[in-house]
């Protein structure tokens, strides 16, 4: 059965790997639209290579030049941030949110606004609006499938039917490229050394993110908008071999974790 898709956000880590899963399976996905920032000849070969029906890209200035790349392939376009929303809003049954930081709020609340299942991968609007994203999703029947490693494996474990039963949720963390320098040793380090993650390889935003612990942060908001536990039932360790991606500890003393391969 051949299902539709629209990927936000189709030129970074997450959306190459979502366009990479539609080449592999030819015939199950129908790409309805694809979008990106900045990146029109990455975004234009994409959308021809996977048959998409539209696609747009953030930056209005680059309407023209989308325009051009896509000439003669029949793919319609569109430019800026309400073109991006336009997208999210095209008939399609799963949505994949993977563009970095607030500006992904718009395009996935026009998504949940029609009930479509959408993929989350971008954090930031979870952590911005949590509260208002879980109620439309709600309030409109969609839903919500985390994409990020650490909360996709507590959907996998996590009790849905009866939350009673856990006690912690625990999300791990690599430490980043910095885990075993001492303070001494971190004042020489670049943007590029913080850059050099040493399990996962992803944007240059998250990698940052990832280096000072600040995506753990928001990693630990995010899981509580997503689940029904209480901060306090929040935790997070160390796990430099990121194999276990996320484990739920349960009232009677069990631990389910779910553990896959580090690979993106």
């Amino acid at each position: 059965m051949t299902r539709s898709l629209t990927i936000l956000g189709a030129t970074g880590s997450v959306g190459s790997q979502a366009l990479d899963l539609v080449a592999r399976n030819p015939g199950r996905w129908q790409v309805e639209a694809l979008t990106a920032g900045s990146d029109v000849v990455r975004l234009a070969a994409a959308a021809k290579a996977c048959g998409a029906r539209f696609a747009a890209v953030a930056d209005a200035r680059l309407g023209g030049a989308l325009k051009d790349a896509l000439a003669g392939s029949g793919i319609d376009s569109g430019a800026g941030p309400e073109a991006v929303v336009e997208a999210a809003a095209r008939d399609a049954e799963i949505v994949i949110t993977a563009i970095v930081g607030a500006a992904g709020l718009a395009p996935t609340m026009a998504a949940v606004r029609r009930g479509a299942q959408i993929g989350i991968a971008n954090k930031e609007t979870l952590v911005c609006a949590g509260p208002v994203v879980t109620a439309a999703a709600k309030a409109h029947s969609a839903t919500l499938l985390p994409v990020d490693s650490e909360h996709n494996a507590i959907f996998q474990v996590f009790p849905h039917d009866d939350p009673a039963k856990v006690e912690r949720v625990i999300l791990t963390a690599s430490g980043g490229p910095f885990r075993a320098r001492s303070r001494e040793a971190m004042r020489g380090v670049s943007v590029a050394d913080a850059c050099k993650h040493p399990t996962w390889s992803m944007g240059a935003k998250i990698s940052i993110d990832s280096a000072t612990l600040m995506n753990k942060g928001l990693e630990l908001i995010e899981a509580g908008q997503l689940f029904p536990v209480t901060v306090d039932q929040l935790d997070v360790i160390v796990h430099p071999q990121s194999v276990i991606h996320s484990m739920v500890e349960f009232v009677d003393g069990s631990v389910l974790a779910q553990l896959g391969s580090p690979d993106m």
